[in-house]
């Protein structure tokens, strides 16, 4: 059986196989993003799969346009209905309906199942993404001031992120700063709208380096977003998250990123967290240095598998 319809669609069933594969893989199956989009919906091209065992939720998956016109994907199979054929079935209905299009799927915690099911139909490994963590109770970091002032360029100062009033401003050097990537340049008002009604969402670790006053044309330069998830999310405590950290390009070179990132590791570890995790592209290898010097570490990864045509 399989929907498209968001009405049609039993998402608290979808949320609980979630929750299962999470706590039987120890990886989230799903993407924010896709998270996102099977309790809200999302734009025109993109839908929803279900395989089902009898009268039970055995499969899942969300597909979406992609920037290139491909479809991207992502797919989980309930622990107790895998070995049965159900992921194979819910991959030959996304590649039924992607036609002769590009087809990506990730494979998060790249899993063996994975490659088992992807590669014989076709797909390799295109990108690698790394999931990097590091404790706040532990070296240096222990003993950080919660309240730090890392040198700035002259004239740039770090407030918090205003909601209703600086969103424009976010989304602009968001674009510029991820102008290449092919998920996070793309965010819309809409993306950030759904993200600051989330339970997570705390402006006062959102920070913002303006140049100016930016109620009277000052300028963004970039940004550092942290995230707390709950207790059981990705581990048994609370974990914060260097969620976003975006440079506008005309700011490249003014050492921004190092103080955004202790800025905002600071904030977490006076939110009492003792451990942040962070995503980067694995071939970022600046952004991969960045970290490490800040003592972050590999802890997991993610892959896209690809198939370029039917």
């Amino acid at each position: 059986m399989s929907t498209d319809s968001q009405a049609d669609l039993d998402v608290a069933d979808v949320l609980a196989l979630l929750r299962a594969a999470t706590t039987a893989d120890g990886v989230r199956p799903l993407s924010e993003e896709s998270e996102l989009r099977l309790q809200h919906g999302g734009p025109p091209g993109g839908g929803n799969l279900v395989v089902r065992d009898g009268d039970d939720l055995a499969g899942y998956a969300r597909f979406d346009t992609g920037r290139d016109g491909g479809v991207e994907a992502e797919l989980v199979v309930h622990p107790a209905f895998r070995r049965r054929g159900h992921g194979s079935t819910l991959l030959s209905r996304l590649l039924e309906r992607a036609g002769p299009r590009p087809v990506s799927i990730w494979a998060h915690g790249d899993l063996p199942g994975s490659a088992e099911l992807l590669a014989p139909r076709g797909f390799s490994r295109a990108r690698v993404l790394l999931q990097m963590r590091r404790h706040l109770d532990e070296g240096d970091l222990a003993r950080i001031d919660p309240d730090p002032r890392p040198a700035l360029p002259d004239g740039v100062h770090v407030e918090p992120f205003r909601p209703g009033r600086d969103e424009a401003a976010w989304l602009r050097v968001n674009a510029r700063a991820f102008a290449t990537h092919p998920e996070q340049g793309s965010w819309t008002a809409e993306d950030l709208r759904l993200r600051e009604q989330e339970p997570w969402f705390d402006p006062e670790g959102f920070l913002l380096a303006w140049r100016g006053d930016p109620d009277e044309g000052g300028q963004l330069l970039g940004s550092h977003w942290t995230k707390t998830h709950p207790a059981g999310d990705v581990a048994d405590e609370p974990v914060g998250e260097v969620y976003v950290l975006g440079i506008d390009p005309d700011a490249q070179g003014m050492s921004l990123g190092r103080a955004l990132t202790d800025l905002g590791l600071a904030h977490l570890r006076s939110r009492g967290l003792g451990q942040v995790l962070l995503y980067v592209e694995e071939d970022n290898t600046a952004a991969v240095r960045l970290y490490e010097s800040r003592g972050f570490r590999r802890h997991a990864v993610d892959v896209s598998w690809r198939r370029a045509t039917a």
